[in-house]
């Protein structure tokens, strides 16, 4: 596959990003070779190669779910800036006159 100007200007445009000269040319080269790798995969003969579809036999590997040091509500909002009683307490964040 040629990688033509053309093609990086479109490319270009379709990304939203905009190439000098020089940036091109590098990028043109760098297309080209992985263009060019891709091609030399398409040479291996996998006829025999099984897909793969997940990289490990294992499923699901889980720990188990234990409750470990729970807290009290005292260490929960012991370093909170601002609390009542049971709750943390923070400052407004909507704006009721915003619709």
């Amino acid at each position: 596959m040629d990688i033509t100007n053309e093609m990086i200007d479109k490319l270009a445009d379709l990304a939203k990003l905009e190439f000098d000269v020089a940036e091109k040319e590098l990028l043109k080269g760098d297309l080209t070779r992985i263009t060019g790798f891709f091609e030399k995969l398409n040479e291996i003969d996998t006829t025999h190669v099984e897909p793969l579809i997940f990289l490990t036999e294992e499923t699901n590997v889980l720990r188990k779910d234990e409750v470990n040091q729970p807290i009290s509500k005292e260490e929960a909002l012991k370093n909170a800036p601002s609390k009542d009683s049971d709750y943390f307490r923070v400052p407004k964040f909507l704006d009721k006159s915003v619709q």
